[in-house]
């Protein structure tokens, strides 16, 4: 079975965080669509990588994915928070029972806006903490709750891509992934 993610790029995203979801999810032989919320496939990350995304969020929103990541990044964040199909595309995910995932200040920009952490327990980047209420903070780097998966930042990039691919394909595939990068 193969599995299906969707990666959401915004101007302004995390560049490490990024690469590294695409690289490693694709790596599990995972298909990833990274989607650009912008109107347009180039994106400037955050510190000035320039990424071209397979196609636009508006043209995938009829279509089921098994995940959905949201990197992070302040200015990519924002962005995210802003685009009002994400919003659909997110609460549709969860009530689903799907997978959703997200990292850096995605999660308290993103997903606290969105109402999707209600009484969950996740991470964050420990200075955007502030922002969140109504669910609980865990200082972490990688918060697995329910089919919502959370992580703290950068540093945490890998160990946040191998947990996806552990929650989609199991902890065979993540093992072999993180052999495969020497982890």
């Amino acid at each position: 079975m193969t599995f299906r993610a969707l990666i959401t790029l915004a101007e302004g995203i995390d560049d490490l965080q990024s690469v590294t979801l695409i690289d490693v999810l694709r790596r599990a032989g995972i298909e990833v669509v990274a989607a650009s919320v912008e109107g347009r496939r180039m994106l400037t990350c955050a510190r000035g990588t320039r990424l071209t995304a397979d196609g636009m969020l508006v043209d995938v929103l009829a279509q089921t994915f098994d995940l959905v990541v949201l990197p992070g990044g302040a200015v990519g964040s924002q962005h995210l928070a802003a685009h009002q199909p994400l919003q659909q595309v997110l609460k549709d995910q969860a009530s689903a029972g799907r997978l959703f995932a997200a990292i850096a200040e995605a999660p308290a920009v993103v997903l606290q806006a969105f109402g999707l952490l209600r009484q969950r327990r996740m991470t964050c980047l420990p200075s955007a903490s502030h922002q969140l209420s109504g669910c609980t903070f865990v200082d972490q780097p990688v918060v697995v709750d329910g089919n919502c998966i959370t992580a703290q930042g950068s540093g945490a990039a890998l160990e946040f891509a191998l947990a996806l691919v552990e929650q989609l394909c199991g902890k065979a595939i993540r093992t072999a992934v993180a052999a495969q990068l020497l982890v």
